[in-house]
């Protein structure tokens, strides 16, 4: 099925007709999405209900609402929570030097001549013209929009309870301005890594994906799509060493203890780009151990894998 068969257009620009057309049309764009993630995706575009997903770093939260703007013509538009991240960051803020510099000329144009009326420049100095739209703004103003609120996890519980109105109501309020509420709701993919719980309010009004690292063959699969020019054998050895690393620590794995920061197929990727750079068609010991920096994170790790090898490769 074509991308463009797969989708049908709808008041909000294009939404998928079923969740095998969601699969179908994300597959186009390069990323590969089990049943489950996808049934969970379609509901949301379709429902126009905020996505929640969470899972292990390098699952491919991220990329799915990169994917699910791409396959939907849509703007991406992100925003990326860290530790005391605020509403002037996440939805507008004023332009304050520009504010002073209108301050001084009305006052340079008019104070001699006639008293200023109060209200009149407050309300010049609170309108359009000096609002910065932040990413929760734009993408309320944006007609196709992804709002892709990426780590919620990192974020403070103010933020979350800030984020609440949105994802209730679809809308946000300026009081200088009003209420802003969207003709098309954008659609809100949130991500988290679990590193803290987040509220269960805020769950409550999305719909949830937990986000598992995708078997074998599929990520034999994901790697022959992204990077084609790749060797099947290739993909093959990496996607078995990278789950033979994912799998450390359990009672059948190679690698007796587990890894720091285990692997995604972000570095899945990354490892056969580096070894394709290498002119590699297969993956050895010697070559695995020189290139270990594309897929693990902490020396610690390093070091495990890099004595597990010789285990890892035979696999």
């Amino acid at each position: 099925m074509s991308h463009a068969s797969a989708m049908v257009d709808d008041a909000a620009g294009s939404a998928p007709v079923s969740p095998q057309a969601l699969a179908d049309a994300l597959a186009a764009t390069g990323y590969l999405a089990d049943d489950g993630l996808a049934t969970v995706a379609w509901l949301a575009v379709t429902m126009r209900r905020p996505l929640f997903l969470e899972g292990e770093p390098g699952t491919g939260k991220t990329a799915l609402a990169e994917a699910l703007a791409q396959a939907g013509d849509a703007e991406l538009i992100r925003l990326q929570c860290y530790e005391g991240i605020d509403a002037a960051q996440a939805l507008y803020d004023w332009d304050f030097p520009r504010q002073i510099l209108h301050l001084r000329a009305v006052e340079a144009t008019r104070g001699d001549r006639q008293a200023l009326d109060t209200d009149e420049v407050e309300g010049s100095l609170y309108s359009e013209r000096f609002l910065l739209a932040r990413p929760i703004l734009q993408a309320l103003r944006t007609p196709r929009a992804v709002l892709l609120v990426d780590e919620i996890d990192r974020a403070d519980d103010e933020f979350e309870a800030f984020l609440l109105e949105v994802l209730s109501t679809g809308s946000v309020t300026i009081p200088e301005l009003g209420t802003v509420t969207p003709a098309s709701p954008p659609l809100i993919v949130l991500t988290s890594n679990r590193t803290r719980e987040v509220h269960d309010a805020l769950k409550r009004r999305c719909l949830y994906h937990w986000v598992e690292h995708p078997s074998l063959a599929r990520e034999v699969e994901i790697i022959r799509r992204r990077l084609p020019r790749a060797p099947t054998l290739l993909a093959q050895q990496v996607a078995r060493a990278v789950h033979g690393m994912r799998e450390a620590g359990s009672p059948s794995a190679v690698m007796p203890a587990a890894l720091l920061k285990p692997p995604g197929v972000a570095e899945s990727l990354d490892w056969v780009r580096c070894l394709l750079e290498l002119g590699s068609r297969e993956l050895d010991v010697e070559t695995a151990a020189r290139t270990l920096g594309a897929v693990c994170k902490y020396r610690e790790d390093t070091d495990r894998v890099r004595d597990a090898l010789d285990r890892l490769l035979a696999a």
